[in-house]
């Protein structure tokens, strides 16, 4: 039997879920969990990427104690965040977390040198704040880029710490706005024209390929050897090649962010979709999600924040469902993106001086709103209707937004797997490993393997 692990690292927690193939059937078990969130230093918003390798090694021996022993390790992460090493392949200085608001004037800056018009027909990624690009332009600017010997994706990095390899994956490549959306390479012009340094842009890597054995003395402590491979280190890029879609139709990864989208072939880097912001991330094969991205369960879990006490998302959920609410919001407007209040922040966009209940109900609404706003949008940019969604990932268990979505929409929704990013970045592993022949195969093995339901 042949064992691996995924390593899935969202914004606000991680797990290790160790998966093998029996019968035909993906089994899976989770054997480590842990926290994660931002922290606050010296006025900016960072990642403890320590104590975040701390936790990829304590899952790895958890997968021991518990009596697997994983001849294959796969990381993924959120997008756009990266680490920058010196010439001693040591940190420089922190590794900033998107809701950081330190590309706030930044952007503009950049545009003067290269308009995001631009930007977009060459890369057909679309803008917000806290893209790579802008990121890495604000390090240049501070002088912190002048010092980098390396750059590298925080799943990159962390598979840097574990086999002193430094590869750079092709999903959460294309997620900087670096990459060209026709060579699928760096688009060195780009890079140019904003004055960082070449050096930091090697050849990139598609999901699949092998990373390299982990180090001995990691071996060592973890009690057996393992080969890193590189699954669809972009956790939306793992969460999208979980959904159990049979032809072209619409997905939307629901968590922290809600990513609609479909999978295509090429990129759409015309006018309407740039209208739009639509973005074109990578996916296996050198394929593209072109996809939006919609705020997502963020506005949920922040008021759970706020309120505190012993309220779950259940009981949050009910108490919209028992409120009528003809008020909605713009969800991604830049207001709700890292607000020192949500529930401030939702009643100023409503103009309403609005209890928890119908707060909650503003953010169903106004979510499912959305989803419908933006699927007519994919629908008229492709020409296409589709008569299905796909919802994955853990928001895929809230009865409530499926049921508006499915009513906004007018589709037909289908839900599930829930553990979509963790089963996503095992099937690419399997594929690599030459034990899975193609994604084809393992989509047909995930729909035989999971709970799928269907409103």
């Amino acid at each position: 039997m042949t064992y691996y692990i995924a390593i899935d690292i969202g914004a606000s927690s991680g797990r290790h879920m160790v998966g093998w193939l029996e019968d035909g059937l993906l089994k899976t078990e989770e054997v480590y969990r842990f926290s994660n969130g931002t922290q606050s230093k010296r006025g900016h918003l960072v990642w403890d990427v320590e104590r975040l390798y701390a936790e990829v090694i304590a899952g790895l021996k958890a997968a021991k104690e518990k009596g697997y022993t994983p001849s294959y390790i796969g990381i993924d992460t959120w997008a756009v965040d990266y680490a920058l090493l010196d010439k001693e392949n040591r940190l420089i200085s922190e590794v900033y977390a998107y809701r950081d608001n330190r590309t706030e004037k930044i952007t503009d800056r950049l545009h003067k040198i290269v308009s995001f018009n631009e930007l977009y027909a060459r890369t057909g990624i679309q803008f917000q704040p806290f893209n790579t690009i802008y990121q890495l332009y604000a390090d240049k600017i501070g002088g912190k880029a002048a010092k980098a010997e390396s750059y590298l994706m925080l799943p990159d990095y962390l598979n840097f710490l574990l086999t002193g390899v430094k590869r750079q994956e092709y999903t959460n490549a294309t997620s900087t706005g670096l990459v060209n959306a026709q060579t699928r390479s760096w688009d060195r012009e780009v890079i140019a024209a904003l004055g960082l340094d070449d050096k930091l842009f090697k050849e990139i890597s598609q999901p699949g390929a092998t990373e390299g054995e982990i180090k001995k003395e990691i071996a060592a402590e973890i009690g057996y050897t393992a080969t890193v491979m590189l699954p669809a280190t972009h956790d939306t890029a793992s969460a999208v090649l979980a959904a159990p879609l049979d032809s072209e139709s619409p997905y939307i990864s629901s968590g922290t962010w809600s990513l609609l989208g479909i999978e295509q072939a090429y990129a759409h880097t015309d006018e309407c979709s740039l209208k739009a912001n639509y973005s074109n991330e990578g996916s296996v094969n050198g394929g593209f999600r072109y996809q939006k991205n919609i705020m997502g369960l963020w506005m949920i879990q922040s008021v759970k924040r706020e309120i505190g006490g012993n309220l779950t998302f259940a009981s949050l959920a009910e108490m919209a469902r028992c409120k009528e609410s003809k008020i909605t919001v713009d969800v991604n407007d830049r207001m709700f993106l890292s607000p020192k209040s949500m529930t401030a922040a939702i009643k100023k966009a409503a103009a309403a001086n609005i209890g928890t209940a119908s707060i909650m109900r503003v953010i169903y609404d106004s979510l499912a709103k959305s989803y419908a706003e933006a699927l007519a949008e994919l629908e008229r940019n492709t020409g296409k209707r589709y008569e299905t969604l796909n919802i994955i990932g853990g928001g895929s268990r809230d009865a409530l937004l499926n049921e508006l979505t499915s009513q906004a929409t007018g589709k037909r929704v289908i839900t599930g797997p829930v553990e979509a990013t963790a089963t996503g970045n095992l099937i690419v592993q399997m594929i690599g490993a030459g034990e899975i022949e193609n994604l084809a195969a393992a989509r047909k093995i995930i729909k035989k393997s999971f709970e799928v339901n269907e409103i």
